[in-house]
């Protein structure tokens, strides 16, 4: 990733601004597409992730539709991506759902209570539409319990102590699990046999099993033989009638794009302090709640270069700094910092606080060697979201 960004002319696109680089995004969807390939599996792509939507005629040649957790994402991925329209949601009003009768084509169900809510409405619907339930394993390898789906009193599927009858499940094609975040296969493989351990008296009723999100494939260091003999074993096991489904949202655009911004000003409190037209709480928000230190292109840690800076943005939050990294020479007014790995869970979490502008959004194409400016935003996007 750094060596195809470092030879990139950031002049060339407006400052912030997220800045695809679509070769890396191909590269990603062909190494899904290979999994597919050799499996038999389908995978989507979560927009919870990553929902650049001018990409989406790209993507949709390698994966089989989009997952959405509501209404508005599912009508995006209706609208800009076609193929397999998948939702889920912990609970869905009656009606939000009634829209989504007209969209979708699978619907997960948190709780067997859910599917007997709304059961009547889908009978009724105009079109066949697959139903499942999102179960919880009650195993887990996140660190994390802001991203543990699985953490103690999770809210998000229902534990096997939970279904007490299996006929509440009855009408119910697919079951889903999520368990993963930003992990590789052999944490899946070690997973599967919790699930199928719950689990293994009702897969034998069911279609498809969703095997969630949180799949590191694209990753230079991902075992994709193994998720291959863990999806192919699977099946074995259970039935090759079955379709398995993996909905990564972050493979599809790990590595992909980076956050351009530009330096303001360099002021001195203790240590030197360079002020970015880009914020960490309103552009790059997993960088806090994660919590991570994202990559800067050409920089590294404080001390490790000669010149070192603490990074800082405009807004009035004291605590909105990107960390300290080091330079190679001293930073001035107009020079360019990018963040690096900077398209999954950027654009789609990206606020306007404060009254901060949204980072514009390009994509560079290296076929031609252009850039493409494909959005910015300004006032408006700022007042429209109040009243």
């Amino acid at each position: 990733m750094i060596d195809a960004f470092s030879q990139l002319d950031f002049s060339k696109v407006p400052s912030p601004c997220h800045l695809l680089h679509q070769g890396l995004l191909e590269r990603n969807c062909r190494i899904l597409r290979s999994v597919m390939d050799r499996t038999g599996c389908k995978i989507l792509l979560a927009l919870k992730g990553y929902a650049q939507f001018s990409e989406f005629p790209l993507i949709n040649q390698y994966l089989v539709g989009t997952t959405a957790s509501g209404l508005h994402e599912a009508l995006l991925g209706f609208e800009e991506f076609g193929g397999e329209v998948h939702v889920y949601s912990p609970a869905f009003k009656d009606n939000e759902l009634a829209h989504l009768l007209r969209i979708a084509d699978h619907l997960t169900f948190n709780t067997p209570a859910q599917w007997q809510h709304h059961r009547a409405a889908i009978a009724a619907a105009p079109r066949q539409i697959s139903c499942g339930l999102r179960v919880n394993p009650e195993y887990a390898e996140v660190a994390i319990d802001l991203y543990n789906p699985c953490a103690p009193c999770s809210r998000l599927g229902t534990p096997r102590a939970e279904i007490q009858n299996l006929a509440d499940l009855d009408g119910l094609e697919g079951l889903h699990f999520h368990t993963m975040c930003e992990q590789n296969s052999d944490t899946l493989a070690r997973t599967i046999p919790h699930f199928e351990e719950k689990f293994g008296d009702i897969i034998p009723r069911m279609k498809w099993i969703n095997f969630g999100g949180g799949h590191h494939i694209t990753r230079a260091d991902y075992n994709l033989d193994l998720l291959c003999d863990t999806i192919v074993n699977f099946r074995k096991r259970w039935g090759e009638h079955l379709t398995i489904y993996l909905e990564p949202g972050e493979a599809v655009a790990l590595g992909t794009g980076v956050l351009v911004s530009t330096v303001l000003d360099v002021i001195h409190n203790g240590m030197p302090i360079a002020i970015l037209d880009t914020s960490a709480t309103a552009h790059m928000p997993d960088t806090l709640e994660m919590p991570y230190r994202p990559e800067i292109l050409g920089a590294s840690k404080p001390g490790e270069h000669p010149h070192t800076y603490r990074l800082g943005s405009t807004t009035c939050l004291a605590g909105d700094v990107m960390g300290d990294y080091s330079f190679d020479r001293p930073l001035r007014p107009g020079d360019k910092v990018v963040f690096l790995d900077m398209s999954h869970y950027t654009m789609v979490k990206n606020t306007t606080f404060n009254g901060i502008n949204l980072p514009s959004i390009a994509t560079y194409h290296p076929e031609d060697n252009s850039y493409r400016v494909i959005r910015q935003f300004g006032y408006a996007d700022y007042k429209n979201k109040l009243s």
